[in-house]
């Protein structure tokens, strides 16, 4: 087992521990390294509710009409075919998990996205959906 052109250093520790040390030498090393890189719990967990709270259809489409304007709860419930007080209750959770942020103007409260990386994330999403149903569809 030989690695590439001058990789004399994996050679060196190849001699020195024998191939089936040097596997688990490679092993418990390539692990402590990824270890330290890992999320902490409070990122992981925060993460984690964020994709949650984005499995629900209904929320998706709800930031589907916020990712391309700031929309009123009213025009909201009427676009989606849903009570307000369903669409309340579906911002109240997306607020909460910082997706979107609201602004009151007379009686109306509108909606929009939080953020730029909602946005992005909210693309990507969809461009990963778009590419996999694409490469669905070739093989079919």
């Amino acid at each position: 087992m030989s690695g590439p052109p001058g990789d004399r250093g994996r050679d060196s520790r190849l001699a020195q521990i024998g191939e089936r040390g040097y596997a688990e030498y490679m092993s418990t090393h390539s692990y402590t390294q990824l270890k330290h890189r890992l999320l902490d719990e409070a990122s992981t967990t925060s993460l984690a509710e964020t994709f949650k709270v984005l499995g629900d259809p209904t929320r998706v489409r709800i930031l589907d009409a916020l990712a391309r304007a700031e929309v009123p709860v009213c025009d909201l419930a009427e676009l989606l075919g849903l009570t307000q007080s369903a669409v309340s209750h579906q911002l109240r959770l997306l607020r909460g998990a910082r997706l979107v942020k609201s602004r009151r103007d007379g009686q109306h409260i509108y909606y929009t996205l939080d953020d730029h990386h909602i946005v992005k994330l909210f693309e990507q999403g969809l461009e990963h959906v778009q590419e996999r149903d694409a490469a669905a569809r070739r093989r079919a």
